[in-house]
């Protein structure tokens, strides 16, 4: 606990003048120092306590700001030479701060960006689209030349003229719906939205391309974020009239990373397959549109009306086809561009080989207010107070390492390449990585007084640890972040009640983020940190720093909650006497994944056994419910040496590595994870080779894939089994 000391002499009045948040911020600070910490002996942890308390008041609102003004005064997409210089910038900064080895590792990767790009409607009349945003005056920045127009990353090349269809999101079951209603797409152009359920925009661009459409063309329709779910920037956080929810369309839920380099780094003299064989590279030209210019195509159209569930919120009667042709060309260049990672380090003092990993990419589609800039904002403060500690003589036990992305907006690409170049120090050594791409992605100022919803997603093992870590930071309404998250939560829910601690964190998770590599390929353990709330503006010019201070998070105090408890997390995987995974908890979710999938596919038992594999995760519950239980008991008795808690650690970290099948799951290789990967929507998806397998009825392949897991589990059980008899010996 910091002392406090009072001028002399101290009389009544000046007692009674020491604010109330003082008097509760000195008592949360003595009953925290006294709080048990997973993994840690009761010293250690009172220890801990002390560190954090440093930790948590360095990091400023003030500097949170100015460091995300910085990141968005101008536009910088991967590859664009003020990314570049704020990767200069962020190498710079981190040395200032004290980290050690700031390296910046140069990636050869194949990029795409537009040389030209035009859409008009030829029939039954002529429009042109202006593919571009309003600027208002406001907002100066929405006036910055700069700014691109509307363009998708790795959209194929095409000039098409056809008629134009619309169907609804893009998915495979509104194909076929329009099958049913006579209507083919093949060599026409598809007019899709942005919609609920969502989908990611690849696999839009896939399934189209896949019922031989000749272009594709995804708009923003004001259902989904714009004036029909409240005030659009720069008067509200939803989307105005002309935003343009720019992005890839990469098949990366396939294979990420550089398209030319499938599952190996794009290091310099790396061998590079040619486009047409790669994979992950879309062959349909294609268009992201604001509502502004796809209104015209939609108002136009004279044949059958659309069905209810495909009627959208602009004022006309949706169709589905008649009467509508347009021009789509699109000239995009593809060549290889340098990408940049930045890496630094806090060596740690007594296992420096083992590692904490902290993320965040750098590229935006331009100003990247939101996405990624509030994150990057988030992480530089982050880096700044545990530079600071490491200043003042405080160096963690493990150590910390940090990366600033490259290219994540088009493949996923920085923290792929780098993940694959390190993959076999990475399986060794890596105890976690902690993602944050967006820290703050919701309005403050329609949040209400609950505030925005603190909304992690991670790895089962990894849930109790956060939950603990959460009551050790305060959230912007002055609560514990765990007291603010289980409101949140219940509001969120509609609940009668906050949901169980067990329930708090999303344990489901897909991809689209930098997390990727490490988990789905690499088999590491991974968080996602982040605030949301109502957000309209993504990927547009409006997703800024107005937008931001204006309306997201003006106190910037939201920027500085997510830091502290991205470094709470981080400070106590380092110090931690034994990693705080739980093996038992994520028994129960698999568990669970396991129902879910019974259910939800109607699986029939005689087709297809699944009481075996209960019965093993059962097993696997077991042994780490008394795993976790003979290492507390042994921790509390303060009798373990550093060699069995060295040796310990390694077999844990051994655990997360058994789900890895090195032959991937059927049809991607590249997604080797037995129990975690994303479907090509980026949704999650558990048991992933199971559930394919059963969705496609193909029974013999789902058994195939069950044998898999019950071989990683029996293996697990097994191991940490050995794990509890080895801890208990000598104590």
């Amino acid at each position: 606990m910091r002392k406090v000391s009072l001028a002399a002499p101290v009389g009544l009045v000046a007692i009674l003048l020491l604010s109330s948040a003082l008097v509760a911020h000195l008592q949360e600070t003595s009953i925290l120092a006294a709080t048990p910490i997973l993994g840690f002996t009761a010293a250690h942890a009172a220890a801990e306590h002390k560190v954090e308390a440093e930790f948590r008041a360095i990091p400023s609102p003030e500097r949170a700001r100015e460091w995300h003004r910085k990141f968005t005064a101008e536009p910088h997409p991967a590859a664009s030479e003020r990314n570049n210089q704020l990767a200069d910038f962020v190498a710079h900064e981190w040395r200032k701060q004290g980290w050690e080895d700031v390296t910046l590792r140069k990636y050869d990767v194949l990029h795409s960006r537009p040389r030209s790009v035009s859409l008009e409607m030829t029939a039954p009349v002529h429009y042109t689209a202006s593919l571009r945003e309003d600027a208002y005056d406001l907002d100066p920045d929405t006036k910055n030349p700069a700014v691109s127009g509307a363009y998708f990353g790795y959209s194929a090349s095409g000039d098409v003229t056809a008629e134009v269809v619309y169907a609804h999101s893009g998915n495979p079951e509104d194909y076929d719906l329009l099958r049913k209603r006579g209507i083919s797409v093949r060599g026409k152009i598809v007019l899709v939205r942005y919609s609920n359920p969502y989908s990611y925009r690849g696999f839009k661009a896939l399934t189209a391309e896949r019922e031989a459409a000749a272009a594709l063309l995804i708009y923003s329709d004001p259902a989904e974020d714009g004036y029909a779910r409240g005030k659009v920037s720069p008067d509200g956080p939803w989307g105005p009239e002309s935003h343009i929810q720019r992005g890839a369309i990469t098949y990366d839920y396939i294979v990420p990373g550089d398209p030319t380099t499938p599952g190996w780094a794009s290091v310099a003299g790396a061998k590079h397959i040619a486009p047409e064989e790669a994979r992950s590279l879309p062959k349909i030209p294609a268009l992201p549109l604001s509502w502004h210019d796809a209104k015209p195509l939609l108002e136009n159209m004279n044949g059958a009306e659309a069905p209810k569930d495909w009627q959208g919120a602009l004022p006309i009667k949706y169709r589905l086809t008649g009467a509508v042709t347009a021009h789509v060309k699109v000239d995009m260049d593809t060549s290889l561009q340098p990408y940049t990672v930045v890496e630094a380090r806090v060596r740690g003092s007594e296992l420096p080989d083992e590692w904490v990993l902290m993320g965040n990419h750098r590229d935006a589609w331009v100003f990247g207010g939101v996405d990624p800039s509030s994150g990057t904002a988030s992480m530089m403060e982050l880096t700044r107070a545990l530079g600071e500690m490491k200043e003042r003589g405080i160096r963690p036990r493990r150590t910390l390492v940090v990366c600033s992305w490259d290219g994540e907006e088009y493949a996923l690409t920085g923290s792929t390449e780098w993940g694959e170049q390190f993959a076999d120090d990475l399986k060794k050594k890596l105890v976690a990585y902690l993602n944050v791409d967006e820290s703050v992605a919701g309005a403050a100022t329609t949040a209400g007084p609950e505030g925005l919803s603190f909304s992690p997603a991670a790895v089962a093992s990894l849930t109790p640890m956060l939950v603990e870590a959460s009551k050790g930071v305060r959230a912007p309404s002055g609560k514990s972040l765990y007291e603010a998250w289980r409101t949140t939560s219940k509001r969120d829910d509609k609940a009668s009640a906050p949901p169980l601690d067990s329930a708090l964190v999303e344990t489901r998770i897909g991809s689209g983020s930098d997390h990727t590599v490490f988990l789905n390929h690499l088999g590491r353990p991974v968080m996602n940190l982040g605030f949301s709330g109502d957000y309209g503006v993504y990927h547009s010019i409006y997703d800024d720093h107005y937008w931001m201070e204006n309306i997201g998070d003006p106190a910037f105090e939201y920027h500085v909650a997510l830091t502290r408890i991205w470094g709470l997390v981080a400070l106590r995987l380092a110090n931690a006497d034994v990693l705080p995974y739980d093996f038992g908890f994520n028994a129960i979710a698999l568990d669970h994944f396991l129902t879910e999938l019974e259910i939800k596919d109607k699986v029939d038992p005689h087709k297809l056994k699944l009481k075996k594999l209960h019965e093993r995760i059962t097993d696997f519950e077991k042994a780490g419910d008394e795993l976790r239980e003979a290492v507390q008991r042994g921790l509390a008795s303060g009798g373990s040496s550093a060699e069995k808690e060295e040796r310990l650690n390694q077999q844990l970290l051994q655990v997360e590595s058994n789900w890895l099948d090195p032959a991937g799951i059927p049809g991607r290789p590249w997604f080797q994870h037995l129990l975690y990967a994303a479907r090509y929507t980026y949704a999650h998806l558990e048991f992933p080779g199971l559930t394919e397998a059963v969705e496609k009825g193909d029974w013999k392949l789902a058994s195939e894939q069950e044998e898999l897991i019950e071989r990683a589990l029996a293996k697990n059980i097994e191991l940490l089994r050995k794990a509890k008899a080895s801890w208990e010996k000598d104590y």
